[in-house]
């Protein structure tokens, strides 16, 4: 018996339907362009890119996995919508990107084919889009390698975040597409470190995001209960 996908067809979807829109600076994605090289510092900063086998979970149209590509990653960036995974394909056709690869499959699955495999693992923005979470996190950490570190991003479920990221970037200041985001689907960082710690990751480092509406501009913050991102290492075999 084959093993249900962990998505949400309705979610797949509404991403496939964008997807010629993914490297439109001025589009609706827009927010992932202007958050990515926070989130590209960040990550270097703990985990160096350069001559590391990369996994970029719920890649979308590669914007993170193209920019760590750049960086001397090897990067190979899965999703499950074949139309979005065509544009990252293209785009790093077009761009040139080095040491680059895309592939249609599960976190599951892969994890089953390639476990401890990879040097860092990020999965940015996907837990709140999938039916169970928990099962994406267990596969990122089968996923890499003793000693390795997995990098997840995601909005928290509180009245501030649905104040925020919901009424305020869906239908005030338009950032994002109305209907992004379901409320039920956000994960608290309590929630996110238990999936973590269940998966044998230890959590060891916690920031935030923040989008200033005057200047139009992000920053990282120490305020995680609207967006944040999470640094986890898998423990030395035998720690």
């Amino acid at each position: 018996m084959s093993t249900p996908l962990n998505a949400d067809p309705q979610e797949l979807a509404k991403f496939s339907e964008l997807a010629h829109r993914w490297w439109d600076l001025e589009g609706e994605f827009r927010p992932l362009h202007q958050i990515n090289p926070l989130r590209l510092e960040w990550i270097g900063g703990i985990s160096p890119l350069m001559g590391q086998r990369v996994l970029d979970v719920g890649c979308g149209g590669g914007i993170l996995a193209d920019s760590m590509a750049n960086r001397g990653a090897s990067v190979l960036g899965i999703d499950l919508s074949a139309k979005v995974l065509k544009v990252a394909q293209l785009h790093a056709l077009d761009a040139q990107t080095p040491n680059i690869k895309y592939r249609e499959v599960s976190a599951e699955a892969l994890a089953a084919e390639q476990s401890g495999q990879f040097d860092a693992v990020t999965c940015m923005e996907m837990l709140e889009h999938v039916p169970d979470p928990a099962s994406v996190v267990r596969s990122c950490a089968q996923l890499v390698k003793p000693g390795g570190w997995v990098f997840f991003s995601t909005l928290s479920r509180n009245s501030k975040s649905f104040l925020f990221a919901i009424v305020g970037a869906e239908y005030v200041l338009d950032l994002v597409p109305r209907g992004t985001h379901e409320y039920a689907k956000m994960l608290r960082p309590s929630e996110l470190a238990s999936f973590c710690r269940q998966s044998g990751l230890d959590v060891e480092h916690l920031r935030g995001l923040e989008y200033n509406p005057l200047t139009k501009r992000y920053a990282l913050c120490a305020d995680t209960s609207v967006n944040y991102m999470v640094a986890a290492k898998k423990p030395m075999l035998g720690q």
